[in-house]
């Protein structure tokens, strides 16, 4: 088994036990238990768990999230940057998927004059979308008060029956190995859904997100597009690899 692919299944064991034993780590990965060791040293240096004696346990952030009204003021100019380039990719006759996030919100203004059908499951999102006169679909289901964001049952029976030009979502982490991550399961299952049945997907983060990695894995990088304020020089090749990442011009 490749390196990447025990990373992988260390983290998948993690999620699902919060807890893992390198005994146990040995047996199913059929490894050494010094291959082992090596393994959760490299990925508590990438601060995706903590070593623990006899193993590793979740890193006690990985399932955290900050509200709609924290991840608004933060990076701001960042966010603006990136959501005008993601704009940019909107044509006249598309149809958009706009996800609750705080750097999408961003993008709204710059709709404006856009002759386009946008479906989104944020409340505030909606409401900015039909003050600029753009045609918008509001998924129903279960309201989040923290992101503001509408997950649940209701919302992805509807999606499944939508197909879109292209999808715009912002994510908790980005990582080269591990994928695209979000803290709750269901809002990962929407954000899994929509790009699913996006024509193209991209996704918008600063570069705080790049090399993080939180509980719920939404989709493999490779099946979108990453469009970022700037990506540290030592990350960029990684990344390049596996997806087009592309950089705001400043």
């Amino acid at each position: 088994m490749l390196t990447e692919e025990r990373h992988q299944k260390i983290m998948e064991l993690l999620n699902k036990h919060s807890i893992v034993k390198s005994q146990e780590l040995s047996l199913v990965l059929n490894a050494s238990e010094s291959t082992i060791r090596r393994d959760l040293q490299e990925l508590e240096a990438a601060d995706l768990l903590e070593r623990i004696h006899g193993g590793a346990k979740l890193r006690s952030d990985l399932g955290t999230e900050q509200t709609m009204n924290e991840k608004t003021i933060k990076n701001i100019q960042e966010k603006q940057l990136i959501a005008k380039l993601a704009a940019e990719k909107v044509t006249d006759g598309d149809v958009i998927y706009l996800d609750a996030g705080s750097t999408t919100l961003e993008m709204i203004p710059y709709l404006a004059e856009k002759k386009i059908t946008a479906v989104t499951n944020s409340v505030h999102h909606a409401a900015k979308l039909i003050d600029l006169n753009i045609n918008t679909i509001i998924l129903g289901g279960t309201l989040k008060l923290s992101t503001k964001a509408i997950v649940g049952a209701t919302s992805l029976e509807q999606l499944r029956q939508f197909r879109f030009s292209k999808v715009f979502m912002g994510m908790n982490g980005i990582h080269s190995e591990f994928g695209l991550t979000t803290p709750d399961p269901e809002e990962a299952s929407v954000k899994r859904l929509a790009i699913q049945h996006g024509e193209q997907a991209f996704i918008l983060a600063d570069h705080t997100k790049l090399n993080k990695v939180t509980f719920t894995k939404v989709a493999d990088i490779e099946q979108v597009i990453l469009l970022v304020d700037h990506c540290p020089k030592d990350l960029l090749p990684e990344f390049q690899k596996k997806t087009i990442i592309q950089e705001v011009e400043k």
